[in-house]
């Protein structure tokens, strides 16, 4: 059974930086489909980016050139680097993950494993 972990959440002023980090096993990683996704107090759960085993990343449009998705196959780690954060991307922040999967998308139910979350708010 595969397993997602995540960490690297905090709290942070507007303008600040943070990097969330998702650690799996029980899974072959590197044949995998990666994703990040958030979810706001009463609002859905969205997607953030994502990133293929083909390389190919895309974005939430309003997180882009601010956020970075990236992958460590020989550690089975992938990364969301966070910055100029503003109060609006405050949620609480997954990590998802697909298997035998090349081209990753922004849908919920294409994921089949998920972190628990790790909380990151930002203050104005």
């Amino acid at each position: 059974q595969a397993h997602l972990k995540e960490s690297g959440g905090g709290s942070v002023q507007a303008g600040g930086s943070l990097r969330l980090s998702c650690t799996a096993s029980g899974v072959i990683y590197d044949s995998t489909c990666v994703a990040w996704f958030r979810q706001a107090p009463g609002k859905e759960r969205e997607g953030v980016a994502i990133l293929g085993r083909d390389g190919r990343t895309d974005y939430l449009d309003s997180v882009k050139g601010r956020f970075t998705i990236s992958r460590d196959n020989s550690k089975n780690r992938h990364d969301l680097q966070m910055v100029d954060l503003k109060p609006e991307d405050t949620a609480m922040y997954f990590c998802a993950a697909r298997p035998d999967c090349v081209r990753a998308v922004f849908a919920r139910a294409y994921y089949d494993y998920w972190g628990q979350g790790t909380q990151v708010s930002v203050s104005s």
